[in-house]
């Protein structure tokens, strides 16, 4: 059945809201003020006809947008996506009591994606490689993406050709590859056993320059050189198919805002550290305990800081502990002899350490996070124990997405 409604919002993951008799209704890719004719499906719609556009509308770059999930926000302006992201921050934080100010969106550029988490099929006709439709399991073939760094999509005929040898037949395989500054990093997991037979066909892409390494279910198949990231002068060295901050623009814009913080504060501590994003730049300043639960990545973090420690001078101590702190958060004693705070945990936030560092004297606290929902509930934590924020800094790490990264700044 054909319906006629008006969009008045967009909502939370990007897709316009109408209120209709029988409640709330959610149709991607339209925006506030547009009126379309739908057909719904539940509390969601299709539009199958749009009768007046906004005036924010544009034409989005990308031939898959519609149908990849990758985005949601192609066709919308960019000061006015700007500015919608910026209020999801703010309006997070009003959920929680919290007044703030929230400065501009740093906006990254198009082509500044350098890490791509595929899917991939193998199905009677060959192998599909690409991103999932919205909302649903099925995987659109992706040709061409306006949002990931140019050096993947040049290797996107090789990259399912490696899906192809790699993957068995029904296994729904997760290809992440990352564009690091000395070429790509290729990890494919959940494919099937890989055979000998395989494997020799594998090693054959070791010849094309721009791979720096293959790996399958996290071991290496070949590499050319070990893969590596600048930051601040001094190297990460990621893990196979491992976290790194999606975008090396944002990556830059976060530690700026980090550093700002914590200004001449020391020590330091890192909490949920990683490869050492944050805590090979601060060491630049400051003695830095680097603290995360996985221990693959904090062993990439040493290995790190023994380079730096061959070729950079003036590094300050850095001290690396493996814990979880999810499960076992640093206490406020243990916290008490830092000068700064910086935590940069998962989407699900870190409710547990939010409450410690409330109970601890540290004087300055940074929170790093890519959900604002649990950023503004540990914010929230933080500010009951005493804190007070000074600035939020939201950067567009993932563009088009309904994703934003935000940086908080907290005192004593």
């Amino acid at each position: 059945m054909v319906e006629t409604v008006t969009i008045q919002r967009l909502g939370a993951g990007g897709d316009g809201s109408a209120e209709t008799a029988e409640g709330r209704l959610f149709i991607p890719f339209t925006l506030p003020g547009e009126t379309a004719e739908i057909e719904r499906s539940g509390n969601r719609a299709r539009v199958t006809r749009l009768i007046e556009a906004s005036g924010e509308r544009v034409t989005p770059p990308c031939p898959h947008f519609g149908a990849c999930g990758g985005c949601a926000l192609q066709h919308m302006a960019l000061p006015a996506y700007l500015a919608w992201k910026r209020e999801i921050v703010a309006t997070s934080l009003r959920l929680h009591g919290i007044t703030a100010d929230v400065a501009p969106v740093v906006s990254i550029e198009p082509g500044a994606r350098r890490r791509a988490v595929f899917s991939a099929v193998k199905t009677a006709t060959g192998v599909v490689l690409g991103f999932n439709r919205a909302h649903a399991q099925e995987i659109i073939a992706i040709e061409e993406c306006p949002v990931l760094d140019p050096a993947i999509v040049a290797r996107l005929a090789a990259l399912r050709q490696i899906a192809e040898i790699a993957v068995k037949p029904r296994k729904r395989a997760r290809m992440t590859v990352l564009a690091a500054d000395n070429g790509l990093d290729i990890g494919l997991v959940g494919g099937g056993r890989v055979e000998a037979s395989q494997l020799d066909r594998l090693a054959a892409f070791s010849v094309d320059p721009a791979i720096a390494r293959l790996s399958i279910d996290g071991a290496p198949i070949f590499t050319n050189r070990r893969p590596e990231m600048a930051a601040g002068g001094l190297i990460l060295l990621p893990t196979p198919g491992g976290f790194v901050q999606a975008a090396r623009s944002a990556e830059e814009a976060m530690a700026a805002a980090v550093i700002a913080h914590v200004g001449e504060a020391s020590p330091v501590a890192d909490l949920f550290a990683g490869i050492g994003t944050f805590t090979m730049r601060l060491a630049r300043r400051a003695p830095v305990t680097a603290v995360d639960g996985d221990a693959v990545l904090i062993e990439a973090l040493n290995e790190a800081l023994g380079e730096a420690a061959r070729y950079a001078s003036g590094l300050k101590p850095v001290t690396t502990v493996r814990r979880d702190l999810f499960v076992n958060p640093m206490s406020p004693t243990e916290l008490d002899r830092f000068g700064a705070i910086v935590f940069d945990p998962p989407a699900a936030g870190a409710r547990a350490q939010a409450e410690r560092i409330a109970q601890s004297r540290v004087a300055k606290v940074v929170a790093v996070s890519c959900n604002p929902a649990t950023l503004a509930r540990d914010g929230r934590i933080l500010l009951d124990g005493g804190y007070r924020l000074t600035r939020v800094v939201p950067i567009d790490q993932f563009l088009w997405s309904a994703k934003i990264e935000a940086v908080a700044g907290f005192v004593r």
